[in-house]
């Protein structure tokens, strides 16, 4: 069985690092050699096929989250970020939730929202387009083959009208399981084929025709106990049940709180090749449903006085199609998960997200966000004033000694050294 609980894997050289995820993923000397390639796993040649005018590639860094037992099988997450402490926190959330089973995770089937905007539709257009269901299903299906022999695809019809300044307009809705992609392709393809059957059916014109990136069809939940000794006492719990209470009640405190969700879920997205953008937009959508934007988690103290964090928002995410298919990268980290539906990815990432959550809560209720954060940011500070390799641990425990963490200093002991 594999075993995600890997002992000072901070500690170990990159090649220890990678012979550990090597034998957990079952990864080829290919794939090894990709991961040791300093081009990110793209090439030019690959990056102008992606996207316009390139004139080069960017690379981010790629690391591996350690300890993490979801719905009972441990997973090594690959997380992209370019912001230090983030994947330790995750890995250390991941740790504490252990004792009690790690993460209870769940995510809805894949159903995509496609939308088309009708204007000037006849007043019984809604009554029409209700008599036309299956017609305009049949048309959207005939455009995906695949979706329709797996028995997906567009599922269901539906309307709404809007009020805007410029007069009422009817909004049609597809309802379309897109399987193990993320969907925006097949849903847009969808969209663009029933247009102009429902400009026969509504006497009207119809204007844009898109998916939405509101997934709120794809809801993902992750839960987990911490307990109260390794949080570090009732105490501590209660602390991080009132930091929780601050962010569910100030949408400045909100804003922060759930980027921190954000730094553990979109690290794992942009390792995945997902949507970060759509995934970003949702997640913020769904913390202001209720009219104010909130936290997208939850934190309470259960009977015993062990920590109980909860988390849930919209994740539209796929393991076929896009990127995911055509990024050397993206395709290992997919393999490392070793994920078999987007389902299973949802669940990881929202399970990333809330380990990244407490580590982040947790150290704001105890000695506060820097003590650990500029540690790590102290490295980069080392670097960036040009240090080698050999002098960067140097100047970095006397930053911290001195708790004098900055540029400058780095610098002047550069010179010291």
């Amino acid at each position: 069985m594999k075993d995600s609980s890997i002992s000072k894997f901070f500690e170990k050289t990159r090649k220890e690092r990678l012979d550990v995820v090597r034998n957990f993923a079952n990864l080829s000397e290919a794939e090894l050699e990709i991961l040791q390639g300093s081009d990110g796993g793209i090439s030019f040649e690959k990056a102008d096929k992606m996207v316009e005018n390139a004139i080069g590639t960017f690379s981010l860094p790629l690391g591996i989250a350690t300890n993490f037992q979801i719905n009972g099988k441990d997973y090594l997450v690959p997380m992209v970020i370019e912001e230090p402490s983030v994947i330790a926190a995750a890995s250390k959330g991941a740790k504490v939730a252990r004792k009690y089973g790690g993460f209870d995770t769940s995510a809805d089937e894949s159903y995509s929202i496609g939308q088309i905007q009708v204007l000037n539709a006849d007043v019984a257009s809604e009554i029409k387009i209700k008599e036309s269901e299956n017609e305009i299903l049949s048309l959207a299906n005939s455009k995906s083959n695949t979706l329709s022999k797996m028995g997906k695809g567009a599922k269901e019809v539906s309307c709404k009208k809007l009020e805007t300044p410029t007069g009422e307009m009817l909004i049609v809705e597809l309802l379309i399981d897109v399987g193990d992609a993320m969907g925006a392709n097949v849903t847009n393809t969808m969209c663009e084929a029933v247009a102009l059957l429902l400009e026969e059916i509504t006497g009207g014109r119809t204007l844009l025709r898109i998916l939405s990136n509101y997934s709120t069809k794809r809801i993902a939940k992750a839960s987990a106990v911490f307990d109260k000794d390794e949080v570090g006492g009732e105490h501590v719990v209660d602390n991080i049940v009132l930091a929780y209470q601050f962010a569910d009640n100030d949408v400045y405190r909100a804003v922060t709180h759930n980027k921190g969700i954000m730094n553990g879920i979109i690290a794992v997205a942009n390792a995945t090749g997902q949507d970060s953008r759509a995934i970003e937009a949702a997640a913020n959508a769904y913390a202001a449903r209720s009219g104010r934007y909130r936290s997208l988690s939850k934190w309470s103290k259960d009977e015993n006085g062990n920590l109980v964090g909860s988390l849930e928002l919209p994740l539209s995410v796929g393991i076929v199609g896009g990127i995911a298919n055509v990024h050397p990268i993206a395709k290992i980290c997919t393999k490392i998960l070793g994920v078999t539906s987007a389902q299973e990815m949802a669940c990881i990432m929202t399970a990333t997200g809330l380990a990244q959550n407490y580590s982040a809560i947790h150290a704001l209720a105890t000695d506060g966000i820097q003590k650990g954060h500029m540690r790590l940011h102290a490295r980069n500070l080392a670097a960036a004033a040009g240090a080698r390799p050999e002098q960067i641990d140097a100047i970095v425990q006397k930053m911290v000694k001195e708790n004098k963490i900055s540029l400058d200093r780095a610098k002047e002991l550069l010179g010291q050294i």
